[in-house]
């Protein structure tokens, strides 16, 4: 194996573990729906002259260029007159309109983008197919699937139940469900409601098990039974914040069995029907006919798709079924409760403390942060093909919903491209990240591979001499002191610290949002095939049902197979460290230096053990 092919490995590998580590993309599914005629026809109605004006204005086929209605309230509800960079109400559609074009195509799946603004939905819109096979076009009310924006709803539905004095949010999970093993410290509701559980995420476990979401179907009973054979937590409960989809998977576990009804019976009742979201409800059926939903897809780099629907019965983490318009009337519940009262809305929006006192952005289900010196509340979703966002605005009464029905989306920024149009004036300019002169040198000497040694996260540093360029796994960063490296929003910085005999340790900060990062460079790690025999094996995983990976040399590389399917190439990193299919997997020895079994990082789930047998 050469050191060039070496690297172009490791890079590969590492971009991949970066990207499931930075990316929102949560798996879920979800419940049938039942449309609402009356309500369809009033918006026809309310749309009909936009349309008109659209086929009259552009010839696009048999397809005019807006392909689903959209309006627009009155010029009340647009920015205020004269605010600096404002549009007239008038000039609001077509700026919406031009955030989308891309996808306003007769041959592409698109999105649909609902905005409310000071207690009115003022434009909803759609783009691009629902079905690329039938061309049935999108319309502001198609159905989607939400991805882990379902969340907020599984929030409301626990704390709907502790308001009526059914549980509290500080009761140990295992009140509930028994099946969750004893760690020794109690996993509270709280907890699993902020992502600070410690648990391990479900999808990754059963990914390397050999059943990965969208290739195999998924029921909560599994879940269940996952996670009955746990053997260790990620970190103590309230230690740390990491994302996870197993806590709002039970969290659902817990409504059904604290209400004595389904999940969805639950929500319905208490949520969705009192407040007249006719077209949401959770798809406990992957199997169920939902009419007028759109077809989710995979967009292919040459620009084709395929089918990327997801197919499994697993809820609460997501799955939920809605519109654009249904998420504007949530919204609009949260500015002025009509469900749950402000008690609800407030514990749902106050942010978690870890047990050291620090605050993170996680709340219940939704997102606590600063959009450019305005309070946002928010969440975004990814479920196989479908991309989702939900923002709100609540100090301007601002509220945007984007759905889109393929990859390659990018619903969260689009939403933001909205907001802006109608927070002109308002928001702080974005910060000036000023570049300083740094040798050429220096600037090279960062390069490396890096690892979080707490959690055996790895992140590739390039230095690219021609551009004189230095990279961290995304775009080049912006040199703004001695050996301080910004990305070009100030968004997240990188702090390199020379260590004695040649090291180097890079901090990674995001301005506060979140606790800093701590890598060191490790050196390089070229084992010969004598060497990697050293490795070969049988290794069996307890907390997997007892999966067994087996180990091998293949020619100058180190492989591993599982059943049923699994093949992984394994590519030296560090010492005894080895990355595949962006997972890090480090062997371990005894006090004898013989290999005894190894450690799996995979992003949400740290140190899962397989034993040597």
């Amino acid at each position: 194996m050469s050191c060039q092919r070496t690297d172009h490995e490791i890079n590969r590998q590492i971009s991949k573990s970066t990207s499931q580590q930075m990316t929102r993309s949560h798996v879920s599914c979800g419940a049938t729906v039942s449309g609402s005629t009356g309500r369809r026809q009033r918006m026809r109605r309310m749309f009909v002259g936009v349309v008109v004006a659209a086929l009259m204005a552009v010839a696009w086929g048999a397809l005019p260029a807006a392909v689903a209605t959209g309006s627009l309230a009155p010029a009340a509800q647009a920015p205020p007159a004269g605010s600096r960079g404002s549009l007239a109400s008038g000039e609001i559609p077509a700026a919406i309109d031009k955030i989308f074009e891309r996808w306003n195509r007769p041959d592409s799946a698109g999105c649909a983008v609902g905005v409310s603004h000071r207690g009115a939905v003022v434009y909803t819109h759609g783009y691009g197919m629902a079905n690329l096979e039938y061309g049935v076009r999108i319309r502001p009310d198609t159905i989607f699937e939400s991805g882990s924006v379902a969340k907020q709803f599984t929030a409301a539905a626990i704390v709907l139940l502790s308001l009526d004095g059914k549980l509290s949010l500080d009761d140990p999970v295992r009140k509930y469900v028994p099946e969750l093993p004893d760690f020794g410290t109690p996993i509270l509701i709280r907890h699993l409601l902020t992502h600070t559980s410690g648990l391990r995420s479900q999808w990754p476990m059963l990914t390397l098990a050999g059943r990965p979401p969208t290739e195999a179907v998924h029921t909560v009973d599994e879940i269940l039974e996952l996670v009955s054979g746990y053997k260790e937590l990620n970190f103590k409960p309230g230690d740390e914040y990491l994302y996870n989809n197993t806590a709002f998977t039970l969290l659902s576990v817990v409504v059904q069995r604290v209400s004595g009804q389904s999940f969805d019976a639950f929500c319905q009742e208490r949520l969705f029907k009192p407040l007249g979201m006719r077209r949401t409800g959770w798809r406990e059926d992957f199997t169920k006919i939902v009419q007028e939903r759109a077809t989710a897809y995979r967009r292919l780099p040459s620009g084709e798709f395929r089918t990327n629907m997801s197919f499994t019965n697993v809820v609460g983490n997501g799955g939920l079924l809605t519109t654009v318009g249904d998420f504007l009337t949530w919204n609009e519940n949260l500015d002025n409760p009509r469900v749950g009262g402000r008690a609800m809305v407030d514990l749902l929006q106050t942010r978690a403390r870890l047990n050291d006192g620090f605050e993170i952005e996680y709340a219940k289900g939704l997102i606590v942060t600063d959009y450019r010196g305005i309070r946002e509340i928010s969440h975004g979703g990814s479920t196989a093909g479908y991309q989702t966002f939900l923002g709100r605005w609540p100090d301007e009464r601002l509220s945007v919903a984007v759905l889109c029905n393929t990859t390659g989306t990018n619903p969260g920024g689009y939403a933001h491209q909205v907001a802006d149009l109608f927070l002109a004036g308002k928001v702080k300019e974005l910060p000036e990240v000023k570049p300083v002169p740094v040798p050429a040198e220096q600037l090279a000497g960062f390069a490396g591979l890096y690892r979080e040694k707490a959690t055996d996260a790895m992140l590739r540093v390039t230095y690219d001499s021609a551009a004189r360029a230095v990279r961290a796994g995304g775009p080049a960063l912006v040199a703004t002191g001695a050996g301080v490296l910004s990305t070009s929003d100030g968004g997240r910085i990188y702090n390199f610290e020379a260590l004695p005999g040649g090291g180097m340790r890079v901090t990674e900060g995001d301005g506060g949002r979140s606790k800093p990062r701590v890598w060191e460079r490790e050196p390089p790690f070229m084992p010969t095939p004598q060497q990697l025999a050293a490795y070969a094996g049988d290794y069996v995983c307890e907390e997997l049902g007892g999966l067994t990976y087996t180990v091998y040399v293949e020619g100058e590389a180190l492989k591993a197979r599982a059943r049923p399917v699994q093949r992984l190439t394994l590519i030296p990193t560090f010492q005894d460290g080895f990355v595949a299919e962006g997972n890090t997997i480090r062997f371990t020895r005894n006090p004898k230096g013989q290999v005894e079994g190894f450690r799996v990082y995979a992003g949400r789930v740290r140190n899962l053990r397989f034993s040597k047998r």
